[in-house]
Formats: structure tokens, C-alpha cells, sequence
């Protein structure tokens, strides 16, 4: 009987790691929910395919560590990384649209610049967040506990975040805004500017990315230069997970989507570097993210009845 204590005791705390991690990865999920609504509005409202979330997002973190660190109000910190996210976008859009550089070119030269902005932005590689006030901060005192805290919080902004664009998509300018995606020629037969339908979707899509890369600052304790890399990969896993999921029934069941999705993709990567069966380590990241991309794509065709020869 002595010698069960020890183990029952070890399993009560393998429950609660592996609770933690789960949390932990829905937490991460709901963050990149956000990247994942800008990926959807750029991809597949504006047909625009856009590599700039890439430079986005860790400008967005990056905007939000250096002013909370500066003393400045963290909510008014993420507004200010919203702004520059969508000025990031706007300036692809520019790019585009006045020099007509192929969109993906533009996208891809913007995430390249934003590299080196995002050094200038921080001065160094890294800047922490640990001890300073976050928009989280008035909520750790309500008797939750702190890892429940972070995933509601998240979950509330998104909640707003998806309300936003589905009204914002179903009003005459968001109208506009999927005719010009749809059909750019006869958008603009029907009188819709679509060069300002574009440059309006990339500030919008980016902005919600650079908020993405705000709370993932403020909810992961630090705002890192290389924290964008392969965010544009989540996005299209998290978009094409939530479209096989929930099909092509309206935009707010693709809103939705897109946030289940990314919190499927944050959990089932998390299961699979957990599992000891699989084998798998922190370095395989990249093999796992690879894989379930594939199978994401995959997906959709089997469901319309098996691959074409």
C-alpha cells in the first residue's frame, strides 16, 4: 500500500501537465485564431495570397513589448500594433496596386523589410514581458486560475474579433470587398473601386494578425523577432481545416472554422510531440506542422469521393 502512494501520486501529476498542456495549446490556438481570420480575408474573400502575416505578426508583438516596457497602457499598446500591422498591409497593397507588382512578389518584398523594421522596432533579437502589466493582468485576481484565465480572455477578443468581420463582410463594403475578390472585372463594371477594396482588406486582414502577434507578446511573457516564421503555414492549415470541417455554408460558419480550426491544429500538434509512442521531439516541429498541412489539404478531396488519377 506504501509503494501505490508514489505512483498515485505521479499519475496526479501527469494529469495535470498534460491538462496544462492542453489548455496551453488551446490557449495558442485561440491567438492564432486571429492570424487565421486575416489569412481567410486576404486568401479568400480578396484572392489576394498574401505573405506579409509573415512580417505582421511579429511586428505586431514586437510593437506591444516595446511600448508596455516603455510604461504604455497595454490595450493601447495593441491598438498602436494593429495600426502597424495594417500600415504593413497597406503598404503591400501600394506595392500592388500603384506599381503592379504581383501580389505574391509584393507580399513576400514587405515580410522581407518587416524583418529588419522589427530588429529597429525592438533594438534587439528579443524583449520580455515578464513582469509587466498585460492586458490580462486585472483578471489573474478573480479566482480563476491562471490557466484557464489566458484561454477565456482569448477567446472573448476572438469572439468579437469573428462578430466584427461577419458584419463587416455582410455590409455593403464588405459586399464590395468579396465582388472584388470574386470577380475584380465585374466589380468594377458594377462601379466598385477595387484598388481601395484591396488596400482596405490587407490593412484590415493585417491588423488582425498584428493583434494576433500582441496577445501571443503579452500571454507567452515576451516578443521575439523570429516568432513569424511559418505563421502564414498556420493560417492556411487552420483556414482549410475549419472549410473541411464546416464546408462552404456562409461567412460566418468559415469564421468560425477558422477558429476551430486553429485550435485543432495547436491541439493535434500538441498530442503528436506529447505522445512517447510517436517517438517525436520539439525539434520535429516543422515534420508534424508539414504533415498535417498535407492532411488538411488531403481532406477536402477525400471527402468529394477519393484523389483523381
Amino acid at each position: 500500500m506504501k509503494a501505490s502512494r508514489p505512483l498515485r501520486r505521479s499519475e496526479g501529476r501527469a494529469k495535470v501537465l498534460s491538462q496544462i498542456a492542453f489548455w496551453g495549446a488551446v490557449e495558442l490556438g485561440l491567438v492564432f485564431a486571429f492570424v487565421a481570420v486575416g489569412v481567410f480575408l486576404a486568401f479568400r474573400v480578396l484572392d489576394f495570397p498574401d505573405l506579409t502575416v509573415d512580417g505582421s505578426f511579429p511586428l505586431g508583438a514586437a510593437v506591444t513589448a516595446v511600448l508596455i516596457t516603455s510604461g504604455v497602457n497595454a490595450w493601447l499598446a495593441a491598438a498602436v500594433a494593429m495600426l502597424a500591422g495594417g500600415g504593413a498591409g497597406l503598404v503591400t497593397a501600394f506595392l500592388n496596386v500603384r506599381f503592379r507588382i504581383l501580389n505574391l512578389l509584393a507580399s513576400i518584398l514587405t515580410m522581407i523589410a518587416l524583418f529588419s523594421v522589427n530588429l529597429r522596432v525592438m533594438g534587439k533579437p528579443n524583449v520580455a514581458l515578464i513582469n509587466a502589466d498585460t492586458m490580462l493582468s486585472p483578471f489573474f485576481g478573480l479566482g480563476l486560475r491562471e490557466v484557464y484565465v489566458r484561454p477565456l480572455f482569448v477567446g472573448v477578443l476572438v469572439i468579437l474579433a469573428v462578430v466584427f468581420v461577419w458584419r463587416f463582410l455582410e455590409s455593403d463594403a464588405g459586399l464590395a470587398m468579396r465582388a472584388t475578390g470574386a470577380n475584380p472585372r465585374m466589380a468594377r463594371a458594377q462601379g466598385v473601386d477595387t484598388r481601395w477594396q484591396i488596400y482596405l482588406g490587407l490593412a484590415l486582414s493585417n491588423a488582425l494578425v498584428a493583434l494576433g502577434g500582441a496577445l501571443f507578446a503579452q500571454t507567452n511573457g515576451f516578443a521575439d523577432v523570429t516568432s513569424g516564421v511559418g505563421t502564414i503555414v498556420v493560417g492556411l492549415a487552420a483556414v482549410i481545416i475549419g472549410e473541411t470541417l464546416f464546408g462552404a455554408r456562409g461567412i460566418l460558419l468559415a469564421l468560425i472554422g477558422c477558429v476551430v480550426g486553429s485550435i485543432l491544429y495547436r491541439v493535434a500538434i500538441q498530442v503528436a510531440l506529447s505522445t512517447d509512442v510517436l517517438g517525436l521531439k520539439a525539434s520535429d516541429l516543422n515534420l508534424v506542422t508539414a504533415v498535417l498541412v498535407a492532411v488538411a489539404l488531403v481532406l477536402p478531396r477525400l471527402r468529394r469521393g477519393g484523389a483523381t488519377s
